[in-house]
């Protein structure tokens, strides 16, 4: 008989820290406080569910870093990308899923699994025995962030993350938008027709960012900080940074030709990406936003082509929660000050769906393997899970730590290789290179 692993939070870190250790044969226990206790984002009590983008981003293995976190994931097994690859949508070159069935895919998988047991309730301390995982993710109840708090002697860090809202197909005005990825990027039809783009010219583009400027924006609650990710600002934001921002941002107008006036270049385009297999919904990409229900609609409604958009969601803003991991975990993610106890996941200061299941990933196993009593090897610096997990638990400098997206800066250098942009793609390839050789090692031994 081998030691129960708990596992707080039924996330896309919990859930996969779960599978990877169920199937090192270790009993698992997920505490998800869903559907029990709500959160103001999430719609369902399903694991691994979805509240913002329906995307994990580039699937370029060779010359993207989120792309070689993929590659690692299925390498190693990863429920996650397995189940995306089962539910994914075009997107023209990135990773997009069916939200709903993904996340009822991964719900019955981990509860089929015979190691694996749900158990709906809210965990609110940090217990002194035991083996744990927390992977509570950005929405962390009040009560366990107190517990955190307290026992790590120092004021959690947050941040905002705001939602993008997401349109009726049937209420897009077709006359106006049309189907095309930047580039025609894709190999298929599918994929270079993945997104819907909707044109503005100078003066739709001008009265565009007046409105966002003077729309009504949700306040923040005595005590709170703005300390927005940059990657994930919101709109409003974006534009009070100046007027061109967005247009060399989500709404860059560069890769696209409008078949309805193909003589004309459009002086900037909002995209919207299919967000279901059924193609009847779809997200603004990039239009995470705090502004009030009412502005929203308003504002929205001034995109061409969305003047009489009828929304299924409309954006919001969340705090997100997370720990100062480069003081208070070790190398194998362990809480310095209770070693029974991991963190995963978006607390830990990564962000992204795709980090964040990275490092559940990493967690279940090193959780695993300290509970069969094996010893795993370093997880290898080189591949982007260990330069990730580098970066969190030491490589970040404590004082101005804030959540990291995976990225090549994160990597160190090969030698031979000259640095710029004109050598990017030689550089980038092989950093793949080498981080696909010493991850698939990595792999084996474990």
């Amino acid at each position: 008989m081998t030691e129960t692993l708990h596992i707080v939070g039924g996330g896309m870190a919990g859930s996969e820290a779960a599978w990877q250790a169920a199937e090192m044969c270790v009993d698992v226990v997920i505490h998800e406080m869903r559907p029990n206790v709500g959160t103001f984002a999430h719609q369902t009590g399903n694991l691994a569910e979805m509240v913002c983008s329906n995307s994990f981003r580039s699937d370029d293995d060779e010359q993207n870093a989120v792309g070689l976190l993929h590659w690692e994931m299925r390498a190693a097994n990863g429920l996650i990308m397995t189940t995306a690859d089962s539910h994914r949508l075009p997107a023209g070159g990135a990773l997009a899923v069916d939200r709903d069935p993904f996340a009822e895919a991964v719900t019955a998988k981990l509860k089929a699994h015979p190691r694996v047991s749900v158990s709906a309730e809210e965990v609110t301390s940090l217990p002194q025995d035991g083996k744990w995982i927390f992977a509570t993710g950005p929405l962390t109840s009040p009560a366990l962030g107190e517990a955190i708090r307290a026992e790590t002697g120092a004021e959690a860090l947050a941040f905002f993350d705001a939602i993008a809202p997401i349109v009726y197909a049937d209420s897009i005005d077709m006359s106006k938008a049309w189907m095309q990825s930047r580039y025609d990027k894709g190999e298929t039809e599918e994929e270079r027709t993945a997104y819907l783009n909707c044109p503005m010219d100078r003066d739709q583009h001008e009265a565009f960012i007046n409105a966002l400027l003077a729309a009504d924006k949700t306040e923040f609650h005595e005590g709170e900080t703005a300390g927005y990710f940059d990657g994930c600002l919101p709109i409003e934001v974006m534009a009070e940074r100046g007027r061109e921002t967005l247009r060399h941002g989500p709404m860059k107008p560069v890769g696209l030709t409008n078949p309805h006036q193909p003589d004309v270049k459009p002086y900037a385009v909002v995209q919207l990406r299919r967000d279901n297999a059924l193609g009847t919904l779809f997200n603004i990409v990039g239009f995470q936003t705090k502004m009030k229900y009412g502005s929203q609609t308003e504002v929205f409604r001034m995109i061409p082509g969305l003047e009489n958009a009828s929304f299924a969601r409309l954006g919001g803003i969340h705090r997100n929660t997370f720990i100062n991991s480069p003081t208070l975990l070790d190398a194998q993610m362990r809480l310095k000050s209770r070693p029974n106890i991991r963190f995963a996941g978006q607390i830990t200061g990564v962000e992204g769906y795709v980090e964040s299941a990275a490092m559940g990933l990493l967690a279940g196993r090193l959780a695993a393997a300290e509970i069969l009593g094996r010893s795993l090897p370093d997880v290898p610096q080189d591949s982007a899970m260990g330069a990730l997990i580098h970066h969190i638990t030491g490589g970040a400098e404590a004082k101005t730590f804030q959540p990291m997206n995976v990225n090549f800066g994160l990597f160190r250098p090969v030698d031979g290789l000259k640095g710029g942009r004109r050598g990017r793609k030689d550089r980038y390839k092989a950093y793949t290179d080498r981080a696909k050789e010493v991850w698939s090692d990595w792999v084996k031994q474990c």
